[in-house]
């Protein structure tokens, strides 16, 4: 059992293939002490880790110092207002004002297997799989109960975190911050991974050293955002690719997030992620239970490629669900870039026409197909076919691309509102608003308040009818816009605080409902491009848009940001047309065929007017994914090295599992005058195996692979690439 409580010594242990996980509840007043978390160990009576024989000792031994105790000591779940003044998980506020919350714990239940989060994402596992620890605290005065989750795996190095509190007490108590997740580490000269950037440029990396104080990444955008991410990564200072420590951790959740390591007093490293507490609050009734999101921990003693291995797994295992969560994906053309809002029926079926030919297996009708949508200035809720567009109507257009032996996509954007539709002159109230103030648009769009049922039924309603009028595969699922003026007209003054989770509720309500009714359909997440690529997405979605930005080598640093958490088979990745639409570089259609190939594949593109070259280039392109995509999918990554640091080139290796087989994928971003070939080493190989590079004889041992590397000559002009398949012999 990955899970063992050693009653004499009151210590949780909780065991991973690799890693331990140490709790300690100690002194008369039951606090929940965090002890170890690192390599597997077999010891548990590590009490020492958490200095309780060094003054100021425990409250029983030295209450006239209980606030500097409180104010060292790694809790495992710290609470608000009584004498830790790092930061805390849990706060309150009760009819009296008051804001404390002191913990004790009282009891706890291991079992195999894991229960859902209700109405939350979360990984999953059976009693073979994982081991659950309910660890029940109690807040005497409050009456308020804490029950801090916890799963181990048996086949993955990951550990999920999560909390539900209980309100025992008659009076109503507002939760006014509830984190999931607390860590405290001695500070190992840590420095801090977090990823970050903007629409176009979503998820690039930063690292830097943690200093004393609080040092963040946030969002309070009520999306995981396009700014930054829900995760942070605790690296020793000479942590690698392949060697060193690492700790991540990363939010099951796609709304406000606050993830943050602080350097304290003592030298300790305090590491909190939750939900942000900034305008939230939520009043819990008599008996009523709130949920917080769970968190997954990673620890890697393998650097961060093996960090990033344990997350490709977890979620490949234990997050993705449905139909497609061990397929091959379509390969699918998109009219988005090919038209914009310029299309009809006949457009898109000539698009059709030419891709059939070529072995394209989908067409994703984009943005546009509804209302009186020729801009993005209407017709936002009015989710009524366009047959002046669309002429025949949805079902017509539908039977003629599955005449040509393709599946059918559609696009939607269900959270949003614009001002000019007739929904919004029908329901202006249905809106996200504060009365009073004018509305603040994005995109000349408002957002639906999905905390309503009535709203949640209408959106529901409104694609479940399309869906059922045509044979429709794949819903590309958008959000363009964050959310701002948070006020709804359901809500009452002591609830507004509750909107933000609310609305996050609303959509895993409504993508569940989708994914249940609709099995058959592929869902693809997207919010203008990457702004919600998050594990909570992942888990109605196999697969989310990075990006808006498909070009080759800006799509290097976004996928490589991206692929260090996410596997490749979620990375929603297109070929599309040069000069780019973003930043107008041209580069070859070759090199933009493997950069897409580390991800989903498809085409964004009018298929109609590009060269015959780059035509006929399709076809050998879909054959290539075909051919490498069950490696890509199912395969380990490994970094080799990294553009956004050399600047010059780009690579990454997929290893099958039983090491039989690889693909190396090789980006030459500049090229160099007058230099050798370059060298480099690969990963993950099989030492005593031989390996033929594929389409030469040369056959080299692991070993040979690995230590000693082999040789790439230098590709002539920039942007250029190569991939390199090696078979065991």
């Amino acid at each position: 059992m990955g899970i063992t409580y050693y009653e004499k010594d009151r210590v949780f242990k909780l065991d991973t293939p690799s890693t331990t996980y140490l709790i300690g509840i100690v002194d008369d007043e039951n606090f929940v002490g965090h002890m170890y978390y690192g390599k597997r160990i077999e010891d548990h009576r590590l009490y020492h880790l958490m200095r309780i024989d060094e003054p100021p000792y425990v409250p029983s031994k030295n209450n006239r110092d209980r606030v500097s105790f409180l104010d060292s000591f790694p809790m495992e779940y710290p609470t608000h207002g009584l004498g830790d003044f790092r930061e805390d998980c849990l706060q309150v506020r009760t009819k009296e004002g008051h804001t404390a919350v002191s913990l004790s714990y009282v009891s706890h239940n291991i079992y195999k297997g894991k229960t859902k989060l209700e109405k939350l994402p979360a990984t999953f596992g059976n009693a073979d799989q994982c081991t659950t620890l309910e660890l029940v605290c109690r807040d005497f005065v409050l009456n308020l109960e804490v029950v801090l989750i916890y799963t181990t795996f048996e086949d993955v190095d990951a550990i999920t975190r999560s909390v539900k509190i209980r309100n025992c007490n008659k009076e109503d108590i507002f939760l006014t911050k509830v984190l999931s997740s607390c860590v405290d580490f001695d500070n190992m000269d840590f420095d801090m991974i977090t990823l970050h950037g903007s629409w176009a440029r979503e998820r690039h990396v930063q690292r830097k050293k943690i200093g004393y104080g609080k040092q963040s990444t946030s969002s309070v955008r009520g999306e995981s955002s396009h700014q930054d991410h829900p995760f942070i990564a605790l690296a020793t200072p000479n942590t690698t690719e392949d060697t060193g420590e690492v700790y991540g951790f990363h939010f099951v959740y796609s709304g406000n997030f606050i993830a943050q390591a602080e350097l304290t007093q003592f030298d300790t490293v305090r590491t909190v992620i939750g939900i942000h507490p900034m305008d939230f609050s939520w009043r819990l009734r008599e008996g009523e239970v709130f949920t917080a999101p769970e968190v997954v921990l990673v620890y890697s003693d393998t650097g961060i490629g093996g960090m990033t291995r344990t997350f490709h797994d977890l979620y490949r295992n234990h997050l993705i669900r449905g139909k497609f969560k061990d397929k091959k994906r379509p390969v699918l053309i998109n009219n988005w870039e090919a038209t914009y809002f310029d299309f009809d029926t006949e457009k898109l079926l000539s698009i059709a026409r030419e891709a059939s030919k070529l072995g394209i297996e989908m067409l994703v009708m984009d943005d546009g197909w509804f209302g009186n949508r020729n801009s993005d200035n209407s017709s936002l809720g009015d989710w009524v076919v366009n047959e002046n567009k669309i002429k025949g109507g949805i079902k017509y257009l539908v039977d003629e691309v599955n005449k040509l032996g393709m599946e059918f996509g559609i696009w939607f954007e269900p959270e949003m509102i614009s001002p000019d539709s007739d929904l919004y002159r029908s329901h202006p109230d249905w809106a996200i608003q504060i009365p009073g103030r004018t509305g603040s648009l994005c995109r000349n769009q408002y957002v639906l308040d999905l905390s309503r049922e009535e709203v949640r039924d209408y959106v529901y309603e409104s694609l479940r009818k399309i869906l059922k009028s045509a044979n429709i595969t794949y819903v590309k699922w958008d959000m363009n816009r964050q959310l701002t003026d948070m006020g709804s007209f359901k809500l009452d003054a002591e609830s507004q605080g509750e909107l933000y989770h609310r609305y996050v509720l609303g959509v895993y309500e409504l993508q569940e409902r989708l994914i249940t009714e609709f099995p058959h359909v592929l869902l693809e997440n997207c919010s203008g491009g990457g702004a919600r690529f998050d594990p909570g997405m992942l888990y109605y979605s196999p697969q989310i848009w990075a990006s808006d930005d498909t070009d080759a080598i800006e799509r290097l640093k976004i996928q490589q940001g991206t692929a260090m958490l996410y596997p490749l088979s979620a990375i929603g990745a297109h070929v599309s047309d040069c000069p780019n639409h973003i930043v107008g570089r041209n580069t070859p259609f070759q090199t933009r065929g493997y950069v897409a190939l580390a991800g989903t594949f498809g085409y964004e593109l009018d298929i109609t007017k590009i060269s015959q070259e780059d035509r006929e280039m399709i076809p050998k392109q879909i054959e290539m994914y075909h051919k490498y995509n069950d490696l890509i999918r199912t395969g380990d990554y490994y970094r080799i090295a990294n553009y956004a640091e050399n600047h010059q080139y780009d690579c990454w290796q997929v290893v099958s599992k039983d090491k039989n087989e690889t693909l190396i994928t090789y980006i030459q971003v500049l090229a160099r005058p007058n230099h050798h070939s370059r060298r480099i080493r690969l990963k993950g190989l099989d030492k005593k195996k031989m390996y033929r590079i594929e389409g030469t004889n040369e056959i080299y041992s692991g070993a040979a692979l690995m230590y000693a590397g082999i040789n790439i000559e230098g590709l002539r002009g920039d942007y250029q690439g190569k991939l390199i398949h090696l078979v065991a012999q």
